[in-house]
């Protein structure tokens, strides 16, 4: 019997190499492991035997052997543990805060690029006629010049309203963050320390909105 597997399309995967599509798997297991690497690669390979994440030619050997090489994992071999770098936490950091901010509507004006038009730094290719309230920095000079040209003739210039271009750019949407922790008994249940990793969570999550998007705002909630 002949048989097909199918799957959900996923444009982020697309163009990446098998490496990197099981290093998303990874990083999103790591999250729910609390960076335990072992525990991450156990999991994969319960998903590997459930789902053929991996093929004939490229492994979970293969994946293990490229984290060690690029520098994603260290391993002990004294203690006969393997951790995380700080290359995959910045990894991790990077692809949280991605997947938060995602999908943006059109809100205060901020550091996030969005698809909607308005004021911003990335100029779009298309001009639009002027409209009442644009401002003489979004006129395009060149199609404006050239406008006046085919509607008036090189002879007898004159530009009017009519001819002036506007050029707009992709607008900048502003954020807020809630990062909620809990500090209840339960995060030092059984001698486990949950609360550190938590604010390194939150240290790391001030300071990368801090640095890239600087307009945004971070709010800390503690509970338990």
């Amino acid at each position: 019997m002949r048989g097909y597997n199918f799957s959900k399309y996923d444009p982020r995967a697309e163009g990446k190499t098998k490496f990197e599509q099981l290093l998303d798997i990874f990083m999103q297991l790591l999250t729910y492991t609390n960076g335990d690497v072992s525990e991450a690669l156990n999991w994969m390979n319960q998903l590997d035997k459930e789902y053929q994440v991996t093929n004939d030619e490229y492994g979970m050997g293969d994946f293990i052997e490229d984290l060690r090489d690029k520098g994603y994992i260290t391993e002990n071999p004294e203690r006969g543990s393997i951790k995380i770098t700080a290359k995959t936490e910045q990894g991790i950091r990077k692809k949280s805060l991605e997947e938060i901010f995602g999908k943006l509507k059109k809100s205060k004006q901020g550091e996030h690029q969005t698809f909607k038009p308005g004021q911003g730094d990335e100029l779009n290719p298309e001009t639009r006629p002027f409209q009442f309230g644009d401002t003489v920095e979004q006129i395009d000079f060149t199609a404006s010049i050239r406008n006046a040209q085919i509607n008036h003739g090189i002879e007898s210039f004159n530009m009017n309203e009519d001819d002036l271009a506007i050029r707009e750019s992709d607008y900048k949407s502003q954020t807020s963050t809630v990062l909620m922790i809990d500090i209840s008994h339960s995060m030092i249940l059984y001698g486990e320390d949950r609360i550190t990793p938590a604010k390194k969570v939150a240290m790391a999550l001030s300071e990368l909105i801090t640095t890239k998007y600087p307009k945004d705002t971070l709010d800390i909630v503690v509970f338990g």
